[in-house]
This record gives structure tokens, C-alpha cells and sequence, in this order.
């Protein structure tokens, strides 16, 4: 391994240090026997843009960021089933190197193992209180499949940009919501606790790969990053239509068409904000990916993003 494009060891081994110290267990930290509170709100407004959806009855707001806390759960376990492959994939090229680096990419493996078991104990327990009618359209499998056919540099961007949104999310907008359920908060408090060094370790990983890369693989592998994007957004937009379908069967009021259209466009315009704007404006994220590319390619990028901002603006 060239050590000349190898990150500070210490730098891992401060991922390991707080790895240790934050380390909980899915029933005696996180669970503790609790069941959700469905007088409370999953998603705190500001992360579910509830103004968009132009709700003025209480009941169905609340409904509303259960449905989408429902789905946020779910995301996080499609999108940690493939981050936890490559992942793997990753340590494998460290095995014979640092054992530090490779420590502590073994334990961001397991903590990513964890996090799907939570995730799928949750939707367990929201699909026996809440309405029957629900439905989670992507299969995390082939999602994968599909991610994992992309070059190492595109796959370990879209996963800082994740892990960057994600703990964003818990510290700008979940933790200072009173009204959130308390389970749900903790839930996503302790997931915060170990992404937090995820994101370092996603950072160092990618600026290694890119390290290797030519010129001419560079722009390849901004093309795959590109395509992973909109592949998300396919995802989203194929969820959102779901989900707006299931408030429309469950909540007792009729809506007409023009309701119903705002309803689904509403959704798909909050999906975008949490899974692809919030992530694409982090400030992190942009240094990262500033400091890797050339204007051209960075121009390529936010062509491709602008779509996606424009009608995510105008919804």
C-alpha cells in the first residue's frame, strides 16, 4: 500500500476510541421494552417539510410523520444493507496493512450490521400499531446489487453524502422537537452516536480511493456517482407515489384530484430534500468533493442536481 495516500493512523484510531465508548445494544440502550407513542410524531416538521403539505388537521400531520418516519427507517435499512457490503469489500484491501485502519473499519461494518437488525425490528413493531395498507417498495438487495455494479469512488460518495445527512438530521432537527416520540428520538440518537464516526471513516476512504484514480477514471467515476443519484431518485419517486398512497386510503376525508396530486408531489418533494438536497448542500460533503474534482466535473454534478432542486423549489 502506498503510504503516501494513506490518512493519519490517528485519525482511525480516534474512530475506534469513540466506537468504544459510544457502543449500545438494540434492547438494553436503544428499545428498553418501550413500545412508539402514536399520540406523538415520528419526523419533526422541519425534516418532513410539513408546510408543503398544506395540512391544517392535526391528526392527519401527525399521520403524515408516521408515515414518513416509517419510511425513513426503512431507507436507512435499504441504503446500510449495500453500505455495509462495500464496506467489507474495502477492509479486505487493508487486511495485510494497518491493522488499526482495518479495526476500525471492521467495527463500522458490524455497528452497520446492527443498525439494518434495528431498523427491521422497527418496522415490525410500527406495521403491528399502525394502519394495514403500508408498503416499502425498494428491495434493499437489489438496490445493492445495483449500487455495488458502480466503481468504488461513486459508491463511497453517495455513502458520505448519506452518513453526513444522517447525522445532520439528528442534531438539526430531531433532537430540539419536543414533540417527536421519545422512542423514535433515542432510536435515532444512538444511530447518530456510531455514524458519526462512519462518516469520518467514509471521508478517509474515499479521498484514499480517489488517490488511485487517473484523470480519465476520475471523470468515469463522477459519470457513476451521477447515475447513482438519479437511481435514488427513481427510488424516491416510486416510494413517495406509495406513501401518499397509503395517506390517501387510511385518512377518513376524501381528497379530490388536485389534492391528491399536490399530496404525491408534496411527498416526493420532502423525499428529495432528506435523501439528496440535504446531503448535495452539506458543507462537508462540498469540501470533500471540491477538493477532488476539477470546475468541469464539479459543473457536471450540479447540472445533474439542478432538475431535482428546481422542482423540488417550485413543489
Amino acid at each position: 500500500m502506498d503510504t503516501a495516500i494513506q490518512p493519519s493512523t490517528a485519525r482511525y484510531a480516534k474512530c475506534i476510541e469513540a466506537s468504544k465508548r459510544v457502543r449500545w445494544d438494540i434492547d438494553k440502550d436503544v428499545i428498553r421494552g418501550r413500545t412508539f407513542d402514536f399520540t406523538r410524531k415520528f419526523l419533526p416538521d422541519q425534516l418532513a417539510q410539513i408546510a408543503r403539505f398544506n395540512l391544517s388537521n392535526s391528526d392527519e400531520r401527525r399521520f403524515l410523520s408516521q408515515i414518513q418516519g416509517r419510511t425513513y427507517a426503512n431507507m436507512f435499512a435499504l441504503v446500510e444493507r449495500f453500505i455495509g457490503a462495500k464496506v467489507l469489500e474495502v477492509t479486505r484491501g487493508h487486511a495485510l496493512g494497518d491493522q488499526t485502519v482495518v479495526e476500525s473499519l471492521v467495527r463500522f461494518t458490524d455497528e452497520e450490521l446492527k443498525h439494518q437488525e434495528l431498523f427491521r425490528r422497527l418496522e415490525v413493531m410500527m406495521a403491528m400499531d399502525m394502519p394495514k395498507g403500508y408498503t416499502f417498495l425498494p428491495q434493499p438487495n437489489d438496490v445493492a446489487n445495483a449500487v455495488l455494479g458502480k466503481c468504488t469512488w461513486a459508491v463511497l460518495g453517495l455513502t458520505c453524502h448519506i452518513e453526513l445527512f444522517s447525522v445532520d438530521h439528528y442534531r438539526q432537527s430531531i433532537d430540539h422537537d419536543k414533540e417527536v416520540s421519545e422512542l423514535w428520538k433515542d432510536v435515532f440518537l444512538f444511530h447518530m452516536k456510531e455514524e458519526s464516526q462512519h462518516a469520518v471513516l467514509d471521508e478517509m476512504e474515499w479521498q484514499r480511493e480517489d488517490a488511485k484514480l487517473t484523470p480519465a477514471q476520475r471523470d468515469v467515476a463522477v459519470g457513476e456517482l451521477i447515475e447513482l443519484v438519479g437511481a435514488v431518485d427513481g427510488l424516491l419517486q416510486m416510494q413517495a407515489a406509495a406513501d401518499a398512497n397509503y395517506f390517501t386510503t387510511v385518512v377518513p376525508r376524501k381528497l379530490d384530484k388536485g389534492q391528491a396530486q399536490h399530496l404525491g408531489e408534496a411527498f416526493l418533494a420532502a423525499y428529495r430534500w432528506q435523501y439528496i438536497i440535504s446531503g448535495a448542500q452539506h458543507d462537508r460533503f462540498l469540501k470533500i468533493l471540491g477538493d477532488m474534482l476539477n470546475e468541469a466535473q464539479m459543473q457536471r454534478i450540479t447540472a445533474a442536481l439542478a432538475p431535482i432542486m428546481g422542482a423540488t423549489a417550485a413543489a
